[in-house]
């Protein structure tokens, strides 16, 4: 007698057949759907059921992928420039210039990566607000979890997004990168006793030429890039060991769960017969049938539609936003007035907010509004999670009331720096003056 395995059935209700191609994107069945999870590497990152309210386009409005997908499409845009530029003093304005003038959809190409890297700037730090208006840091029901340092990395995510974004300024090397640079890098030498060692360390010595050009082209397009990709790899694993998005645990916390009847039973034992109520094992799973979903294929269907949304309104966008370009670098020519990148603006306006001149003695505002002020809001950024004393039931809540206080500062603190970066986009003018958004500048040279 011999034993042969079953053949499979080839019929197309066969559980486990997957007659078409693409089976893992249009699972017939839970089975496939978790099956997708574990055989597909692009969707082994999500879990085989996620919250149906934690998909809520109104609730994360799905910033998280949205930056995923502009730091995709910073990736994919800087490849082509990659081979384009050339990051020497000597050649760099005239191969962005080529870029932007000789080469086929260069000047799309160009407009597409600027607008991304300034829409991933802009789309981090609301998903940082987002985070924090929900309580989304604080730990829940699971076991395990440790929200609040996904927090503290989501922190360094926006300073590293910001530092990338700040070593792409420079690499036009026009007039408005070179002196936008040279204001952000003055702001770091008036930390005391060691300021100038770091601006020394970050533009390659005493002033602004190849070797700072070759620092910040090596930082942009190797270290920060890899950094921040394996920061978000971390972040998503870390998402996914958390139970998810915050929401779920509001969702599980309102939940009663259903109790099970007690069957009356007897045991056996060495002694005779004892009679009550048998061994029960109560347990309620996170993962409820009714308030869950698969993963693929509604997950992945709402990331697509949130990446490919993206793509295309930052290529639209580009047709009709083109990318400035001025004269060449020249550092003995001051531009009136010189400013620093628009996300680092309010730490200009608070350095000329502070810089306070008392007879014979002057408050350092570089380091005062540059240094001290930032530092602190930072540092007390990074800590809150572990000073936030609301109750559990406000995570993931939406402007919980038992958090009203500390979102209201937040609010006002989040405010207060759009209106300095306002203050000075719109309202700065030569010598750094203020001047009405409608106001014509009066004609100044610039300072040689």
């Amino acid at each position: 007698m011999s034993l042969r395995a079953p053949t499979r059935r080839s019929e197309p209700d066969a559980p486990g057949v997957r007659p078409q191609m693409l089976w893992s994107l249009r699972p017939r069945s839970d089975r496939e759907a978790g099956d997708a999870i574990a055989s597909n590497f692009l969707f082994h990152a999500f879990p085989a059921k996620v919250s149906k309210a934690s998909m809520a386009w109104n609730y994360s409005f799905w910033l998280g992928t949205i930056s995923a997908a502009l730091f995709f499409l910073l990736i994919l845009s800087g490849l082509p420039l990659l081979f384009l530029y050339v990051p020497s003093v000597e050649r760099a304005y005239q191969s962005v210039k080529d870029i932007e003038f000789v080469i086929t959809f260069g000047s799309w190409i160009r407009a597409v990566h600027r607008i991304a890297a300034h829409g991933m700037v802009i789309v981090v730090f609301l998903h940082l607000v987002r985070v924090f208006l929900t309580g989304a840091y604080k730990n829940g029901a699971g076991r395990g979890q440790h929200r609040e340092w996904n927090w503290v990395l989501g922190v360094v995510m926006l300073l590293v997004t910001l530092f990338l974004s700040f070593t792409g300024y420079l690499l036009p090397w026009d007039q408005l990168a070179f002196w936008a640079v040279t204001v952000g890098t003055n702001i770091a030498s008036s930390i005391p006793a060691i300021g100038p060692t770091v601006r020394e360390l970050l533009i390659g010595g005493r002033t602004i030429e190849q070797a700072t050009l070759i620092r910040f082209y090596v930082l942009h397009v190797v270290i920060l890039p890899l950094g921040l990709g394996v920061l978000f790899a971390y972040h998503m694993w870390r998402v996914r060991k958390d139970g998810g998005l915050a929401r779920a645990e509001r969702d599980t916390l309102l939940e009663r769960p259903a109790e099970t009847p007690v069957v009356a039973t007897k045991t056996y034992t060495l002694l005779g017969v004892a009679r009550g109520q048998a061994p029960v094992i109560r347990a309620q799973a996170l993962e409820a049938p009714e308030t869950t979903v698969n993963a693929v294929p509604d997950l992945t269907r709402r990331a697509a539609i949130a990446t490919l949304g993206t793509f295309a309104v930052i290529g639209i966008l580009s047709v009709f936003i083109a990318s400035p370009l001025e004269e060449p670098a020249n550092a003995l020519v001051t531009p009136n007035p010189a400013k620093a990148p628009w996300y680092f603006l309010w730490l200009q306006e608070i350095v000329t907010d502070t810089t306070i001149r008392i007879g014979s003695f002057t408050v350092n505002g570089a380091f005062v509004g540059g240094v001290v002020l930032p530092g602190l809001l930072i540092g007390l950024l990074t800590v809150w999670p572990w000073l936030d004393r609301s109750p559990a039931a406000a995570t993931g809540v939406w402007m919980a009331r038992t958090r009203g206080r500390q979102n209201t500062v937040f609010l006002l603190v989040v405010l207060g720096i759009l209106i300095l970066t306002f203050i000075g986009m719109a309202m700065r003018g030569p010598y750094w003056y203020l001047y009405w958004p409608w106001e014509a500048w009066p004609d100044i040279p610039a300072r040689i």
